[in-house]
């Protein structure tokens, strides 16, 4: 498998990878264009402009744009992250040009039909009262906020229902005019891909574009602070995170490390010490996530309002713990899980294509996975207990609180008991 690059004049970047053996392809654009680069007044903006991609053009209507893909047995999506944008389609390796000219079409010729963005934006209000209805959702949005007060990357991507409510066809050209230009732009590939021929037709689909000054976000400033919402509920639920590296941090597999030795799996401390051995919980996780300057390590879990106190109390003195104690073992479990997990979801050509792009986003160049995997096998059973260490003692840190949560600590009490 050999990874590939090429840049348009205009800046467009393109990234491909062909997979031997393959008969199907992953194909998309990447686009440096999420939450975090909405201004208040635009927030939620972002995820509406992805919902109306595939409200028509001026060359297909919502329903020919579906049937171009399925017609040959293929599929289209797109998501909305806090830093990107993606649209994306899977076909047989005889299709990807039709999926480059559907993906081309609908970024660069929307309609913005104003009786579609009326359908759309009630589809979209729905999904907004879907996520406040879905505690174990809604609660991750609480904390991003409390990570981050007023700013854009604390923000939720969906938006809030009254910003929703009012955004215009002028609204939506805006957000593309500022931040859909060439330079933001990464045509990712994998699979049954040719990249001379991708390259060709990416010259003639986009490379007409006119470059732009970028529209950066700012810098991210994870401040910390509390959020409770006691209500009836069958669950408490709670959601705990520090402060933690971002992507190009040299801490960053360290943390990635820590996270799934903590609680990423059945083996792991939390699952052990309060699922398994308490029965305190069903549910109960950890995990690291990062983005291009900040990152966020973060506990969640679900049990009943009588035990939440003695649940999040365990949470903290386990992490203290672990930072104390944290074994070779473990350590070695744990970097063994990442670097399978890595390996066997990059059998997909769709997780090759995602982790091909956020590469050139993030690092401007793709890493080959031996790389990737020595960095995951550097990291020392001292860089894990350093890293907890640190969490249990000056890492600011936010929590959020969700359903007969009365009794839970406060998050004061939680950061005096971490260093206790």
């Amino acid at each position: 498998m050999t990874v590939q690059t090429a840049t348009l004049p205009n800046g467009f970047r393109i990234v491909t990878e062909h997979m031997p053996g393959l008969e199907s392809a992953a194909i998309g654009i990447w686009i440096t264009a999420g939450g975090r680069h909405e201004r208040p007044e635009q927030n939620g903006i972002a995820h509406f402009l992805e919902h109306m991609a595939f409200k028509g053009t001026k060359t297909r209507n919502a329903l020919q744009i579906a049937e171009a893909i399925e017609d040959v047995g293929g599929y289209i999506n797109a998501y909305t992250s806090r830093e990107v944008t993606a649209y994306y389609a899977r076909v047989l390796r005889n299709d990807v040009g039709l999926a480059m000219d559907v993906v081309a079409d609908i970024l660069r010729n929307p309609m913005f039909d104003p009786k579609e963005i009326e359908v759309e934006r009630h589809v979209i209000l729905q999904e907004i009262g879907q996520a406040a209805d879905t505690p174990d959702d809604i609660i991750f949005d609480w904390l991003q906020e409390n990570a981050y007060p007023d700013q854009a990357i604390g923000r939720t991507i969906l938006g809030e229902t009254q910003r929703v409510s009012g955004f215009s066809k002028d609204d939506l050209a805006m957000f593309v005019n500022e931040h859909y230009g060439p330079d933001q732009m990464i045509l990712a590939a994998a699979g049954a891909v040719d990249h001379d021929a991708i390259v060709a037709q990416a010259e003639s689909l986009f490379g007409d574009m006119v470059p732009r000054a970028a529209n950066g976000a700012d810098a991210a400033r994870f401040h910390g602070g509390e959020s409770r919402k006691v209500k009836e509920l069958e669950q408490a639920h709670l959601a705990l995170a520090f402060e933690s590296p971002g992507y190009c941090d040299p801490d960053f597999y360290v943390a990635q490390v820590y996270s799934v030795a903590l609680g990423g799996g059945m083996s792991s401390r939390l699952f052990q010490e309060i699922r398994e051995k308490r029965g305190l919980c069903y549910t109960i996780f950890a995990q690291t996530g990062a983005y291009s300057d900040t990152g966020m390590t973060t506990i969640y879990a679900g049990t009943s309002g009588d035990e939440i106190r003695d649940l999040t109390n365990l949470t903290i003195d386990e992490m203290k713990r672990a930072a104390d104690d944290m074994s070779p073992a473990e350590v070695a479990r744990a970097r063994a899980q990442m670097k399978a997990g890595l390996l066997m979801g990059l059998e997909s050509p769709s997780s090759r294509t995602e982790r091909l792009a956020r590469m050139i986003q993030i690092w401007g160049e793709v890493p080959s996975l031996e790389d990737t995997v020595s960095r995951i096998d550097s990291v020392t059973t001292g860089d894990v207990r350093a890293f907890g260490a640190n969490l249990v003692s000056t890492a600011p840190a936010a929590l959020a609180l969700y359903g007969p949560v009365g009794d839970a600590p406060d998050l004061p009490a939680l950061l005096q008991r971490r260093v206790a």
